[in-house]
């Protein structure tokens, strides 16, 4: 039963206010001891003109309030809260049998059944490396669509390419004066990387040598978007050979994609746009170029059309939301895109507001942080100063590898190479997936080791670490006939450190919820990090296999199983894998 959910009934019947507003009012108390759940009632005080005290005594004496609950709720008043204690035998029996039933899909919903989400993440740029930069939007991006999908989305990943604009014209240029074609077919983007630097560094020789040289790479993005044959082949094989190094990366983090048009898909669509704007009286010549006027939304104007008749970011992504809208018919198209770009969202989703596109309002920027290292903070292609995420992926796991050898040695060396191998991989990847994800989107990561591979504290290590634990106290059980037993023992998992847990657990569907409402996947994160903290805290304190009353033991290894499945699904939302042994 999901009692937060009947709890908002009730509410709603008893004062009017709409079940939803209720729900989300509805708070968890600070202290076990005051309730499970608890309604402020001071959002009464001006309808009802009393004060939120004497409104939430009223309140607690409706004979509704307490409907559909046969006794398993209390109800009492803490000034202007009303306080509702689910009983804990009751809780507990629900909640486990709950997440047993459901498995390691615990949390999913079918609340967005029938509606298209649309989530553009990762877009790197073609010819480039794939570096760590690019891993918050894409691990970001990837989480969100998990989540979404649980809840009941029909959700489409959009990699939207960096695959057209004026660097283009530059590497045409580029690789016609300096490419190395042994070096294109053994290493493409290293190669591309190479000759891109290059240009850059000739422009600094002189002045008239950076001028012959931009007017080559903008000749040559003129005729790539006029459809030069020539122009056209080349940057046909930038784009290809830079998605065959891309696909590996994602293949090796887990992450699918179902859509790949890239900037240049949107080209042929940008004439419409420019004629749409025109005819509704919105564009306007500025010192040659074609913009739209945002001066009311407080916004500075939005350049459509450049002054040399070449488009821009906004034209091409004008054209996008246009083309996803008329194909998809979104609920929402989400945008998992750096803060830097907030600007840019904004001015887009405003210029199609102002054309009488309502559709406008459910586009969203989700912004993110910068990524920061103690030795090093800047990525720039252009200065040639990256680190490849593959790279890093590569010395993550190898780190891995020696603290997971170093433990097995110490239990006698009982996982093989190729064990540890397997084990470093999940482990590794999901202590970097989740260094993104462990805290507010918005803010700065700061990439530390040391940090990130702590088995002890806030990170993937230690919930996976968690998780194998769990399976192996549940393989013991197997192998000694105690497992099994009547999921009706789970009432009796009501001391304080069982409790805690079951607590933890019930909240986590909330934490789903949240999640996916404010684009932010660290509210999972925090709530299964609790969960492993509970656990292994109860864990600590109690005995699990060595308890003389059966009935006990089968509570607590069906408590052990519902975390084991808790954890499972809430890793699996970020994007994080779990093993069964390490």
């Amino acid at each position: 039963m999901d009692y937060k959910d009947l709890i908002a009934s009730n509410l709603s019947e008893c004062t009017g206010l709409d079940k939803d507003q209720i729900s989300g009012l509805i708070e968890i108390p600070p202290k076990l001891e005051m309730g499970d759940f608890a309604f402020p009632c001071f959002v009464l005080a001006k309808t009802l003109h009393k004060a939120p005290p004497m409104i939430a005594n009223e309140l607690k004496e409706n004979p509704e309030l307490v409907k559909g609950f046969d006794g398993a709720v209390t109800v009492d008043c803490a000034g202007p809260y009303i306080n509702f204690k689910i009983d804990k035998g009751i809780l507990a029996k629900t909640v486990v049998s709950e997440i047993v039933s459901e498995g390691d899909q615990y949390g999913n919903r079918n609340i967005g059944e029938g509606k298209n989400v649309i989530i553009e993440f990762s877009s790197p740029n073609i010819a480039k490396p794939f570096h760590v930069g690019h891993a918050f939007t894409t691990i970001l991006g990837n989480s969100l669509s998990n989540i979404y999908t649980r809840l009941g989305y029909n959700v489409i990943r959009f990699n939207h390419l960096g695959d057209y604009g004026t660097q283009f014209g530059k590497l045409i240029t580029a690789y016609r004066l300096w490419g190395d074609e042994k070096a294109m077919q053994e290493n493409p983007i290293d190669e591309l990387t190479r000759i891109y630097v290059k240009f850059h560094d000739e422009c600094k020789v002189s002045p008239e040598a950076e001028k012959e040289l931009e007017d080559s790479a903008r000749d040559n993005f003129r005729k790539l978007e006029e459809g030069e044959e020539e122009e056209v082949a080349l940057w046909k094989r930038f784009r290809d050979l830079s998605l065959e190094v891309f696909e590996k990366t994602y293949k090796r983090m887990g992450i699918k994609f179902d859509n790949y048009n890239g900037e240049s898909f949107y080209s042929s669509r940008i004439p419409a746009v420019v004629e749409m704007l025109e005819s509704k009286g919105l564009l306007e010549e500025s010192e040659g170029a074609k913009v739209v006027k945002l001066d009311d939304e407080g916004l500075p104007p939005c350049l459509v059309v450049k002054s040399d008749g070449t488009t821009i970011y906004a034209s091409r992504d004008l054209a996008a939301v246009l083309y996803r809208h008329e194909e998809f018919n979104f609920y929402k198209n989400i945008y998992v895109v750096g803060l830097p770009q907030q600007l840019h969202f904004k001015q887009v989703f405003a210029v199609l507001k102002k054309a009488g596109y309502d559709f406008a309002d459910d586009c969203v920027h989700v912004g993110f942080g910068l990524l920061k290292f103690k030795d090093n903070t800047a990525f720039s292609t252009r200065a040639g100063n990256i680190i490849k995420l593959d790279d890093f992926l590569d010395k993550t796991t190898e780190k891995t590898a020696e603290i997971i050898r170093k433990n097995s040695e110490l239990r006698g060396g009982d996982m093989t190479d190729e064990q540890i191998a397997e084990v470093s991989e999940v482990v590794g990847l999901g202590a970097v997936t989740y260094t993104y994800l462990k805290a507010g989107r918005e803010k700065d990561i700061f990439f530390d080791w040391d940090d990130m591979l702590d088995f002890e504290g806030d990170t993937a290590p230690y919930l996976i670490y968690t998780y194998a634990r769990i399976k192996s106290i549940l393989r013991k059980a197997d192998e000694t006939g105690v497992a099994g037993g009547s999921i009706d023992s789970a009432a009796k998992l009501t001391a304080e450190d069982e409790y805690a847990v079951i607590r933890s657990l019930a909240d986590f569907k909330d934490a789903v919820v949240k999640a996916a409402e404010s684009y932010e996947p660290f509210m999972i994160s925090r709530q299964i990090a609790l969960i492993a903290r509970n656990f292994n805290r109860f864990y600590n304190n109690s005995r699990i296999l060595n308890v003389d009353d059966d009935e006990v033991r089968t509570a607590r290894l069906k408590l052990c199983e519902a975390v084991a499945f808790c954890l499972k699904s809430g890793l699996d939302m970020l994007g994080i894998g779990v093993v069964e042994k390490m």
